[in-house]
């Protein structure tokens, strides 16, 4: 997999939203695990536009 930045502002990169992932305690439902996510990477927190970015990478992820 190549690592690639999903969020400008806060400099987040693919990468570091599957090592959030590996700290959230369960993938059960997408929102969720977005606001956890985002806790631990602050992603999404500047403008915003990233959003459905971060969503469908989380998304991708857990359906992996």
């Amino acid at each position: 997999m190549v690592n690639y930045t999903i969020c400008n502002c806060k400099q987040v990169t693919r990468f570091d939203i599957e090592d959030a992932l590996q700290q959230c305690h369960r993938f059960e439902d997408v929102e969720e695990t977005f606001r956890e996510v985002q806790a631990i990477t602050h992603c999404s927190t500047g403008c915003g536009g990233c959003h459905s970015k971060i969503l469908d990478t989380i998304s991708e992820i857990m359906s992996a």
